[in-house]
């Protein structure tokens, strides 16, 4: 499983021309999901993403976790993020996981994030196979992949 994490200081995601999710400060996660990643997988990079220090603490430094900062959490379901891009010019998608699983997954993820301490109202979910806009103010910018699990 991979999640893109983007420091953000506000974050949306519009569907059919009608906004679905936002966020003020927090991070935006890109998340994909790969063949052979369970719930056990999701529960690792959700404590990983939930605890990563990317926020500023007083002397400037990435020192402080969404959790510390009671930032906000803006989860975007991302199946490119399981490409192969080792060979060619077109990506080929095997190491995806099958939409129902992920799709699964997905609102596991979102769940975790609740219930690990971020609460219902500061989760936000984009809209699993929907043609999504995503659109962010990047802050720093400070961007990151971070892994868990791993495909067979």
């Amino acid at each position: 499983m991979k999640g893109l994490i983007q420091r953000v200081s506000q974050a949306s995601v519009t569907v059919d021309n009608r906004l679905i999710a936002e966020i003020p400060r927090g991070l935006l996660l890109l998340l994909g999901v790969e063949r052979g990643d369970s719930a056990a997988v999701a529960d690792q990079l959700c404590r990983k993403i939930l605890t990563y220090r990317v926020f500023p603490d007083e002397q400037g430094r990435m020192n402080r976790s969404l959790l510390d900062i009671e930032g906000h959490l803006l989860v975007v379901p991302q199946f490119t993020l399981a490409a192969d891009t080792t060979s060619g010019t077109r990506p080929g998608f095997s190491r995806a996981a099958a939409p129902a699983e992920a799709c699964d997954l997905f609102r596991y993820f979102v769940e975790q994030a609740r219930r690990q301490g971020l609460g219902e109202s500061r989760v936000q979910a984009g809209e699993f196979g929907a043609d999504m806009k995503v659109a962010l103010l990047n802050d720093g910018p400070v961007t990151f992949m971070l892994e868990a699990g791993g495909a067979p």
